[in-house]
Order: C-alpha cells, then sequence, then structure tokens
C-alpha cells in the first residue's frame, strides 16, 4: 500500500531509485552514486545522484543502516538527519570513519535508509511568567527523572557536576 507518492529525479543513470524490500519495511536503502575512500576518524560526503520531491506535511529521515552501524557506530554525522518537503538538492549522506582502518565504500553500496514521516509546525506564543505553563509532575526534572532514578544517582549527578565532568 504506497499511498505517499515521491518524485525522484536520478542526477546519473547510475542513481539507484529507493524501494523497499519487504512489505513490512518502514525504511528503504540509499545507495553510493561513486566509489568513496572514507579516511579513519574522518568525515566524507556520500552522493546518492537523487533528488527527491517530498510532499509537504512530511519529512524524509536520514538513518543508519543497522548493519553498518554495527560495525561503525554513529556513521552518520547527522542523525536522524532531516530533508525538509522544499529541500530540491542533492541527497548526500555524510558519513564519519571511527575506527581506525580505511572504509572502502562502493558504487552501489547501501549507504543509509530513509523514513517518510509526517510532520506538524507548531504555533509559539510568548508567556510572561513560568507560572503561566501548565504544572506537571515532572516538572523541571531533567535527564533521567522519569526512569525511577533514584536520590544517590541525584546525588552523584550533582556531585559530577560540581566536580565539572
Amino acid at each position: 500500500m504506497n499511498d505517499i507518492l515521491v518524485k525522484v529525479f536520478r542526477m546519473e543513470p547510475e542513481a539507484i531509485v529507493p524501494q523497499y524490500h519487504t512489505d513490512g519495511s518502514a525504511g528503504f536503502d540509499f545507495h553510493a552514486l561513486y566509489d568513496v575512500r572514507v579516511f579513519p576518524a574522518s568525515i566524507e560526503p556520500v552522493p546518492t545522484g537523487l533528488i527527491l520531491e517530498i510532499p509537504q506535511g512530511f519529512e524524509l529521515q536520514i538513518r543508519p543502516r543497522s548493519g553498518l552501524g554495527k560495525k561503525y557506530p554513529n556513521y552518520i554525522t547527522n542523525s536522524p538527519g532531516t530533508i525538509d518537503s522544499d529541500y530540491r538538492g542533492e541527497i548526500i549522506v555524510y558519513v564519519r570513519n571511527p575506527s581506525n582502518k580505511w572504509w572502502e565504500i562502493k558504487q552501489g553500496d547501501r549507504i543509509a535508509q530513509g523514513i517518510i514521516a509526517p510532520v506538524s509546525q507548531a504555533e509559539f506564543k510568548i508567556v510572561a511568567m513560568r507560572s503561566h505553563l501548565s504544572p506537571t509532575k515532572r516538572g523541571a526534572k531533567g535527564f533521567g527523572s522519569t526512569g525511577g532514578s533514584t536520590d544517590s544517582d541525584s546525588k552523584e549527578v550533582k556531585q559530577l557536576i560540581h566536580a565539572g565532568r
């Protein structure tokens, strides 16, 4: 069931048009247009040769592929990356090589996955005082506060903050 139309322009005949591989796939693969060598501890752009027209009200999220993520943790520099519906440039995936060996990306290699997701735009309203925001049980408690952290956890965090870590 394909209910969202995404127009695709191939900049080069070798560019591979994305496709879902199973009926239950949430993501589709992006492929490298050219061979790219990513040196250790460096970041390189990997062109796909594709320009996509994402329908208004949607975004394209660029995410790591699980197999590559296992081998090269955090390899996509801006993950998940967002491609807005009004962008009409080439989809380029910036990859990081966290290893100490060269990473050879070959033409046609699957380098990332894309997800088409709905978006909403918010209206922002300035309030004069913090008390004009609705109260919640959580309040201003931040990192780790919803996971049942204990007072000893809070003390440890406060000690780390005080120590400058």
